[in-house]
């Protein structure tokens, strides 16, 4: 998939582009668009320096998964990533990425609610910057607690949902669940028993699971 110009409403169909970001261009992919989205939701990658990137395979299922729950989205790759400029920046920039992606995002869908997910390091990047973009859902799937100052922010005030595996060989499972233990108010936590950080044999399930807690059926 080659990057194509940047259109004057949100793609349909799956397309590469090029957004201009504070650190030069951020690459991204936009679907499920139309003329007037009715939700859009942006989602964000793992660590940028150690393989992460928006193709990553839990990044794409939750996209494909907001996508068949009716939002345009939006996955991109941080800075320093694929053909995005910059160098890593530890969260910070990539904050400043993530704010440049959701306004090209709002460009396309005014005043359209936003969803904001992340896989681990993007995690931590969307939950510190829900409140400032005004995100209704929060979406993080094995937020790293421990790496990352998940401390350092106020909780987002909108709907949040974490999931996260009990067998998590990068994150520690316990010190995720001991930390939502102290967040108020409570966050909806997805359990998965035997999963790795990676939901290997568990993507199907994660979809399943995701789209029914967002419906309010879990």
């Amino acid at each position: 998939m080659t990057a194509a110009a940047l259109p004057a409403i949100w793609p349909e169909d799956a397309r590469k582009l090029i957004l201009a970001g504070p650190a030069g261009p951020i690459e991204a992919v936009a679907a499920g668009g139309s003329a007037q989205p009715q939700r859009i939701a942006v989602i964000c990658h793992p660590h940028s320096l150690h393989g992460g990137s928006m193709d990553n395979k839990v990044v794409t299922s939750v996209e494909r998964t907001l996508r068949d729950l009716g939002a345009a989205t939006l996955r991109f790759n941080f800075r320093g990533v694929g053909a995005s400029a910059g160098h890593f920046d530890h969260g910070q920039g990539e904050g400043e990425d993530l704010a440049a992606v959701v306004a090209q995002a709002r460009a396309w869908a005014g005043a359209a609610p936003l969803w904001l997910a992340g896989f681990s390091f993007g995690s931590y990047v969307a939950a510190r910057m829900a409140d400032n973009l005004g995100a209704e859902l929060l979406i993080s799937v094995a937020p790293p607690v421990g790496r990352f100052a998940f401390g350092g922010f106020s909780r987002p005030s909108c709907r949040w949902i974490v999931v996260q595996g009990e067998a998590d060989e990068v994150v520690d499972p316990g010190e995720v669940f001991n930390w939502l233990e102290g967040v108020q108010p409570p966050v909806e936590l997805i359990r998965f028993a035997d999963t790795g950080h990676f939901f290997h044999g568990k993507i199907v399930e994660l979809r399943q699971r995701l789209t029914a807690q967002i419906q309010g059926q879990a």
